[in-house]
């Protein structure tokens, strides 16, 4: 478990980044209902995540983990990691944080840790996809050294949605960054 200091994210100052567990689903589902809503045509719809019925569970048996991020006893971000049947490639999934917790070094400092935590796992790739309308996202991406993948992909999902696709090479621990 780690803490950030947040100056305005929420009431108590200090956002606490940890595991999640099982019981966190209901409270995710409301963060990602949150964000989606801030996106026109980007609907939740619950049916289309049945892993946050026990979300800790979920990622460990994908060889992976997931975060969240609280302030107080609001969560206000996750940040999920997986596995994948390439060796040495994980993805990252659930990247979503309350709209007040943005531009604070929150997401930074919680894909940091899922960077750390995939190369104690012998990672050398991150992959991940993301909603075309997530432009806040697509800059965070470009900004710690994502590569856009040029290649799209549409989701049958309630929102209609088309995804682009990136990925970042893991050098080794202590090295740059490409």
């Amino acid at each position: 478990m780690s803490t950030l200091s947040s100056a305005g994210a929420g009431s108590s100052g200090a956002v606490v980044v940890r595991a999640a567990s099982d019981g966190d689903g209901a409270a995710i589902a409301r963060l990602i209902a949150g964000v989606f809503a801030e996106y026109p045509g980007c609907v939740y719809e619950p049916s289309e995540f049945p892993e946050l019925a026990a979300p800790a569970s979920h990622f460990a048996g994908l060889g992976g983990r997931l975060w969240v991020a609280e302030d107080g006893d609001r969560l206000i971000g996750t940040f999920g990691l997986a596995a994948t049947a390439e060796p040495g490639v994980f993805t990252l999934h659930k990247v979503y944080l309350d709209a007040a917790a943005r531009g604070l070094g929150l997401a930074r400092r919680m894909l940091d840790e899922a960077i750390a935590f995939a190369r104690a796992a012998g990672a050398t790739e991150l992959r991940l996809w993301t909603d075309t309308r997530f432009t806040a996202g697509h800059r965070f991406y470009d900004r710690y050294g994502f590569t856009r993948i040029p290649v799209r992909r549409f989701l049958a999902d309630a929102s209609d949605s088309w995804e682009f696709a990136y990925r970042l090479p893991l050098p080794a621990s202590g090295e740059a960054r490409p």
